[in-house]
């Protein structure tokens, strides 16, 4: 097994997939692992919708952009956020922070005001901030998968209306990443990264 040093060396972008079944029990430790995830007061605002059905798949690789490997891949999770339980989430995280002493009285409430002006916000100003929770999940599952051999691609680019309407959810659900997953059929190099003194800023 990888250490976690090791995991963020090996990930790579995987765009080809073999055909193999991936056992259920290693799918739910994916999503095991997204489920341990950091969120803003513990509101755990994701949830996934696991793909495999050929016909499916082919209609997510539509909704993005034809992007083929997505049909080709053995699993694809559906990475979404709960809009409204992220709200929930919020409110009563904010209450059990207080109770375990996590945060002093007067950060509780700087929280609860904040969880307050939740309940007011558009949607499109509280879907930046719930991604963030739901994409710490989503790097769970895709550093996890690499301890079964497996390899994922994050692919943010789809017409999100047209794989809500695949699955006829309403708007409370916003889809923050499709991820396809399966034992890799290519091992592309590692790409070129900033280097250490590139991303600090003075």
């Amino acid at each position: 097994m990888l250490n976690t040093k090791e995991a963020i060396e090996k990930r790579r972008s995987i765009r080809k997939y073999k055909p193999d079944f991936i056992p259920d029990e290693n799918i739910r430790e994916l999503l095991d692992s997204a489920r341990l995830a950091p969120s803003g007061c513990n509101a755990q605002p994701w949830r996934f919708k696991i793909v495999k059905e050929a016909g499916v798949k082919a209609r997510l690789a539509e909704a993005a952009y034809n992007q083929s490997f997505i049909a080709d891949a053995p699993v694809v999770i559906v990475c979404c956020a709960d809009i409204q339980g992220y709200i929930d989430g919020t409110v009563s995280g904010v209450q059990d922070l207080g109770k375990v002493g996590a945060v002093k009285d007067g950060m509780v409430t700087v929280l609860q005001r904040r969880a307050d002006n939740l309940k007011t916000m558009d949607r499109s100003e509280l879907v930046p901030i719930i991604a963030v929770n739901v994409a710490i999940a989503i790097e769970h599952i895709v550093l996890r998968a690499l301890d079964f051999g497996l390899g994922s691609c994050w692919v943010r680019l789809f017409y999100e209306q047209k794989v809500k309407d695949l699955f006829e959810w309403r708007d409370n659900i916003y889809v923050v990443a499709l991820l396809p997953i399966g034992y890799p059929a290519e091992m592309p190099k590692a790409r070129k990264r900033l280097e250490l003194n590139e991303i600090l800023i003075d």
